[in-house]
């Protein structure tokens, strides 16, 4: 006759086996995510902390034709992006550190992106300098002279040419949920932390525009 294990060893096992479960979910987790994931999202960007309060005292600019900007609302580091200039030099987001970045991702066969582009370059005229850029990223991946004309052509003159032929930049904005179609625009402090986002276009000309970058700039000098 099989002898039937106690109850305190049944709860015992029910336990070693719960437990294995838990370890199996996590070692999942980490390997789709990423161990460093997981110790971000569970400890969340300390850094960026003050660009979440930078983002509630902007709030009030996010009015008229920038109504659809969304203020960040937790702490969340930009991945450093990689791109490339004109002449074919690599850069990332962290060129960028100290600075205010209205960073937008574009494509000629995106008709928003091209409306919108004009308003972009006006935008970098009126408040470009040593504190803040529009840094506008091309992720055309097929033709990579057709940006260059196409800017040409509309006379865009004051935003710098920036490139990304492999649009790897769209994916890593989307793996950190901030990427859902193009144009893709966000907000981002010196400190290269997330101050707003926008999916769509925007009148990026306008003095409601301004005024929020403004505002934006005046509370994140000093790196935030």
């Amino acid at each position: 006759m099989t002898k039937r294990p106690s109850p305190s060893f049944a709860k015992k096992r029910l336990a070693l086996v719960l437990a294995g479960g838990v370890a199996g979910v996590v070692v999942g987790l980490a390997g789709v995510y990423g161990i460093a994931t997981l110790t971000r999202n569970a400890g969340g960007d300390v850094a960026c902390r003050p660009a979440v309060e930078l983002a509630k005292k902007v709030a009030p600019f996010a009015r008229g034709e920038v109504a659809g900007v969304n203020m960040a609302k937790s702490p969340l580091k930009i991945p450093d992006l990689a791109f490339q200039d004109a002449a074919g030099k690599p850069l990332s987001l962290k060129n960028w550190r100290g600075r205010t970045v209205l960073l937008n991702l574009w494509a000629t066969w995106c008709v928003p992106c091209r409306t919108e582009m004009p308003a972009l370059d006006a935008l970098e005229k009126r408040l470009g300098g040593a504190g803040f850029e529009v840094v506008a990223v091309n992720i055309d991946t097929r033709d990579p002279d057709k940006p260059k004309a196409w800017l040409n052509e509309v006379g865009i003159t004051k935003l710098a040419y920036y490139v990304d032929p492999s649009a790897k930049t769209f994916q890593d904005l989307k793996s950190v949920g901030r990427a859902f179609g193009m144009p893709t625009t966000l907000l981002v402090d010196p400190n290269g932390c997330e101050i707003s986002t926008i999916a769509g276009p925007a009148e990026w000309a306008s003095e409601d525009a301004v005024k929020l970058i403004e505002a934006a700039m005046a509370d994140s000098k000093g790196g935030g």
